[in-house]
């Protein structure tokens, strides 16, 4: 672990200056300007790779379930093929590593998982590449897809479909064009790979879950909350930090819990913060309640909810036993035994603490992506990254997120 220690940059000198969200602690206009000063010597859109498809390239591939022994890096992997008119092919250059990736390592969501792989005439298990969001260029694409919103050539950010095989742990990726967008001039590789993601899981707990801004916050990329007051468990994480912002960036009275070492970061995101180690955090908890949303991003689950001590509106995790279910029992058990659990759960929480328990979970709207870009671009976003590796040290990466305690995310560059 020396050697993966030696890649982690907590960005201590941006904790103090997100509360104004960093209007100049980066000169976003000079690297503009830069970017634009000779155009005259940007680099021609790629050339297509349709005529190499025999080329390989490098990736991480998983042949069967288990810990981080199994992954292996090879450099004779086929590129990803685009099979529909709306897929695009991308070249990565930073990709991240997340909670799920450690999950699905392990055999996460495979019974269900698989049973969408199959419908999409991929019924071959393994090998599978992990890997759910990216920072690359667009080298080629399908018929349908736009040229003027997507030309060739494009530095793009996106995520990849939990049920797609071939994800970002790897050289080249497909994904549907719904799952792109330019990436943020204002971001590098590594921060724009640092987004998406993790706040693609807190955008759809609040509002698509969380019902945060009615059905335009649903539906649309307004957002929408002001006013109402909000409790983030797990204020530290990438979820945590990013939904405080979101939160923030649409006027709401955001509260958030922490561990003593990350009490000073968080207090520079959040209106209050609470170290939940403490002796009286809960009671300090108490003197703001009731909440409109609880939302846990700390793995607490929906069990959770009926032993707080204060009341709530509506109880979010994104820790479900919905898919762990479906493993452990099948398709149509594990099915049942989630209605169950989810109407024991409730019953609880709305008996003592007069609120809903709700499952939120990642979900790669487009709406959602623009709603992101747009508060990156009004700069009321900016990500937190927790460690950097290279791309041969991916497994160093995963023991990283193994530690837990995050500050922000962990990069790859490829």
């Amino acid at each position: 672990m020396q050697a993966a220690g030696a890649g982690i940059r907590v960005p201590l000198k941006l904790f103090a200056l997100l509360p104004r969200l960093l209007p100049a602690s980066r000169n976003f206009a000079d690297a503009a300007t830069a970017s634009t000063e000779e155009p005259e010597k940007q680099s021609a859109p790629p050339t297509p790779p349709s005529a190499k498809c025999s080329m390989k390239m490098r990736g991480w591939q998983l042949h069967c379930y288990g810990g981080i022994e199994e992954l292996q890096l090879s450099d004779k992997l086929k590129w990803p093929q685009i099979r529909s008119s709306d897929e695009c092919l991308v070249r990565v250059r930073t990709t991240a590593v997340n909670p799920i990736d450690i999950a699905m390592l392990g055999g996460y969501g495979s019974t269900l998982l698989n049973q969408l792989r199959c419908q999409a005439n991929d019924d071959i298990e393994f090998p599978l590449t992990l890997g759910r969001e990216f920072c690359g260029e667009l080298v080629q694409k399908g018929m349908g897809v736009c040229d003027k919103q997507l030309p060739l050539g494009t530095r793009v950010w996106g995520v990849v479909p939990i049920p797609n095989p071939n994800g970002a742990h790897a050289e080249y990726v497909v994904v549907p064009s719904s799952c792109l967008a330019p990436a943020p001039k204002d971001l590098d590789d590594g921060e724009a790979t640092s987004v998406l993601y993790a706040g693609l899981t807190a955008w759809s707990g609040l509002y698509l879950t969380g019902g945060l801004g009615g059905p335009c916050g649903a539906t649309t990329s307004e957002g929408g909350g002001a006013n109402k007051r909000v409790l983030v468990l797990g204020g530290s994480g990438s979820v945590g930090s990013l939904a405080i912002q979101i939160l923030k960036s649409q006027r709401a009275q955001v509260l958030a819990t922490c561990s003593e070492d990350a009490v000073e970061m968080v207090r520079c995101l959040a209106d209050y913060v609470v170290d939940y180690t403490k002796p009286d955090a809960n009671e300090q908890l108490c003197t703001y309640a009731p909440y409109d949303i609880v939302l846990d991003c700390a793995g607490q689950g929906g069990q959770h909810a009926s032993d707080l001590p204060y009341d709530f509106r509506q109880y979010i995790t994104f820790n479900s036993p919905l898919l762990a279910n479906i493993d452990k029992s099948g398709l149509c058990l594990g099915s049942l035994q989630n209605f169950s659990d989810l109407v024991q759960t409730n019953v609880r929480a709305v008996t003592q603490r007069g609120g809903l328990v709700k499952w939120g979970y990642f979900f790669p709207a487009a709406h959602g992506i623009e709603f992101l870009q747009r508060l990156v671009e009004r700069r009321k976003l900016i990500p937190l990254i927790d460690s950097s590796f290279d791309f041969k040290d991916l497994p160093k990466a995963f023991e990283r997120l193994k530690c837990g305690h995050m500050r922000g995310k962990i990069v790859v560059k490829i």
